[in-house]
């Protein structure tokens, strides 16, 4: 579990990361840092408009292939200039102006169920975010996605199907993966201000 204070210095690192890119200056982490946050670990870096809280980007890393830090560098990075769905982000005033929400997770593990039928049963809403793998296609959903959106399990795994860019049903086929990971998620409440942790209620 990750306090408050950790989840500052690492959503300080991911918008320092994103200034670097926009001023093309090389950005210097800390020894500290590398060494406190060296263990390797899912992440994902979500950004929202300050006034309205619209969605800016959201890109990141499921599965624990890199050093927290740098994890949490690559994902800022991405969401902030490579999110498909968006511009990128143009200037040191625009990124003032938005929030950064960081979700930490732990490593995705495929639900085993008798019968696809009971998958609604195995998951759970406020708990769980999802994973689905089927005919080469993945799509993930972030566990606070279906809490923002009023979603009950079978909507989850559907909306989850769908993002993946197959059939909202797909998740009863025997041969699609589902796979469950939890997140610790932490947001700023004003650009480069206080951050704070969210719960996860269902």
């Amino acid at each position: 579990m990750f306090t408050v204070e950790d989840a500052k210095v690492l959503i300080d690192l991911a918008r320092k990361a994103i200034e670097s890119v926009l001023t093309g200056q090389k950005l210097e982490v800390p020894d500290w840092i590398k060494e406190r946050y060296s263990q390797p670990m899912g992440v994902f870096v979500t950004l929202k408009d300050r006034i309205n809280h619209n969605l800016r980007g959201c890109i990141g890393l499921p599965y624990p292939v890199l050093p927290l830090w740098e994890a949490v560098m690559d994902a800022a990075i991405s969401a902030a200039f490579k999110d498909p769905r968006f511009i990128p982000i143009q200037s040191l005033d625009e990124l003032n102006n938005t929030i950064i929400e960081l979700t930490l997770l732990t490593p995705p593990k495929e639900v085993e169920v008798p019968d696809k039928r009971l998958l609604p049963q195995v998951i759970k809403v406020g708990r769980d975010g999802l994973i689905v793998e089927a005919l080469g296609r993945s799509g993930l959903l972030l566990p606070q996605v279906p809490v923002e959106h009023g979603w009950d399990e079978r909507m989850f795994l559907s909306q989850t199907c769908l993002k993946a860019g197959l059939p909202p049903d797909c998740w009863l086929w025997p041969e699609t993966k589902v796979k469950t990971f939890q997140g610790q998620i932490f947001e700023e409440v004003s650009p480069g201000g206080e951050v704070v942790e969210k719960p996860l209620t269902g």
